[in-house]
């Protein structure tokens, strides 16, 4: 019995192979955050190296990602990265977002949410990690940005709009 449950498990795991999700790969940079902002190459190697795999639309692949369900794991790990930060993207989105975002990536950097920590665990992508120097390299990097927006935009531009509270429907 055993020996069948385990042929059933290999079996599902070649046949699986064969359904692979779509890599990040197209590195269209029409909207990318050099695009308008100045990004120094000090600055550009960090994100490059720590930040893109999950937060640009290039994903520079391990050997690993060729076998599933890692793959489909990892898509969806690039999925959530890119939907929370997207540099590839970053300038398609309204002023006050990209303001927001550089917020956040102050913020992320600075209680070393970022990079996660899985990412990094058991000494893959060891090269991502972020040095005290790096952190700080990237924090002054998004208050110099945001400063160039507060200096060329009206303040009620930067500002996040309030979300409405939702509305129920009454009989």
């Amino acid at each position: 019995m055993i020996k069948k449950i385990l042929l059933a498990l290999l079996a599902l795991l070649v046949i699986i192979q064969f359904f692979r999700p779509e890599k990040n790969e197209s590195n269209d940079l029409t909207y990318d955050i050099s695009t308008k902002y100045e990004v120094p190459e000090e600055v550009d190697e960090i994100l490059r190296v720590s930040c893109n795999d999950c937060h640009s639309n290039k994903t520079e692949y391990p050997w690993y990602s060729n076998v599933q369900p890692v793959a489909w794991w990892l898509a969806d790990h690039i999925e959530d990265g890119k939907r929370h930060l997207n540099f590839s993207e970053f300038t398609k989105r309204p002023i006050a977002i990209q303001n927001h975002k550089l917020e956040e990536t102050i913020e992320m950097v600075e209680e070393k949410e970022m990079p996660l920590k899985d990412y990094t665990y058991l000494g893959l992508h060891a090269e991502a990690k972020l040095s005290d120097e790096q952190r700080e390299v990237l924090i002054s990097w998004a208050k110099s940005q945001m400063t160039y927006l507060k200096d060329n935009y009206p303040a009620d531009s930067l500002v996040m709009p309030k979300r409405r509270p939702a509305t129920t429907a009454t009989n």
